[in-house]
């Protein structure tokens, strides 16, 4: 794993504590990296209704789209924990480059979104 991108996880690990997980207790946080070099900043945020949180890459990538960012603009995200199927569809859409993310077992690695998420839903 590059410099750059072990830093973008570093981020991920930092704005993960300003998670909102009352119930659950697991905090994620998300980063990802424009193609200028800018970078937005993600958290999950439960609800006690639980199909109405948002996980912390769907925050980070929000946002980057918030700021204008679109489809190929975005390089890299990093994200302390492994991307649900419903994140790796948005990384799939927005074709984002490189996934980091943490193992269940803490291992740190780098995936592209069609190896997270081999059959794409196309529309």
């Amino acid at each position: 794993m590059n410099a750059a991108d072990l830093e973008l996880y570093e981020r991920a690990v930092a704005c993960a504590g300003r998670a909102y997980a009352p119930y659950s207790g697991f905090r994620v946080g998300a980063a990802v990296r424009a193609r200028d070099g800018g970078v937005f900043e993600g958290v999950n945020v439960e609800n006690a209704a639980y199909p109405l949180g948002v996980c912390a890459e769907k925050t980070a990538l929000a946002r980057a789209v918030t700021e204008g960012s679109r489809p190929g603009d975005l390089e890299a995200i990093a994200i302390t924990a492994s991307p649900c199927g419903g994140c790796r569809q948005w990384l799939h859409e927005l074709r984002l480059e490189r996934v980091i993310y943490a193992r269940a077992d803490g291992e740190v690695v780098s995936a592209t979104p069609a190896e997270l998420l081999p059959d794409t839903f196309e529309l």
